[in-house]
């Protein structure tokens, strides 16, 4: 990996700025994007077979329900503005899908046996999202282990397509 300077360790200057930006942009926010986005289509999977009434509003504590009406309602006011999706599971976080996640193990571990470690893996990789989600540079340790749960993300997203039908919600 090429090392990055953080432009806030050097001289003022534009240049470093956007150098900065482009790498953590170009390294490490599309695999955020993956990983959040795996997960949504994994958890849209499981959980619309096995809860067909509609597994959002079952399956999903009132508080993410309500922190997603939220957003979905700024983002109605602003008209202009693009939408997250239509589906309100694009209106919420990694730390959100990972609560979905854990409420309903049970009905992932069929598909995923070893959901605990993923469960472990997303909180860890919550830090390191945030970091870049907040313009920020992350160190090396995080770009480090962006990279490595983007990869297993990429492997476990094979691994639930083997077993059941992917679905885009």
């Amino acid at each position: 990996m090429a090392h990055i300077v953080d432009f806030r360790q050097r001289p003022l200057s534009l240049m470093n700025l956007m150098r900065s930006g482009k790498y953590v942009g170009g390294h490490s926010y599309w695999k955020l994007y993956v990983i959040e986005n795996i997960f949504r289509i994994i958890i849209h999977s499981v959980l619309t077979p096995e809860i067909p009434q509609g597994w959002w509003a079952v399956a999903v504590d009132q508080s993410i329900r309500g922190k997603a009406e939220r957003f979905k309602t700024n983002y109605l006011k602003k008209a202009w503005h693009g939408k997250p999706g239509g589906h309100n599971i694009y209106y919420i976080d990694l730390r959100d899908l990972n609560e979905i996640i854990r409420a309903n193990a049970n009905l992932f571990s069929p598909v995923i046996p070893d959901i605990d470690k993923w469960m472990i893996g997303i909180e860890d990789l919550r830090l390191p999202r945030n970091v870049v989600a907040h313009m920020n540079c992350p160190s090396s340790n995080d770009f480090r282990r962006i990279d490595v749960f983007h990869s297993d993300c990429e492997t476990l997203l094979e691994a639930v397509k083997s077993q059941i039908p992917l679905l885009i919600p």
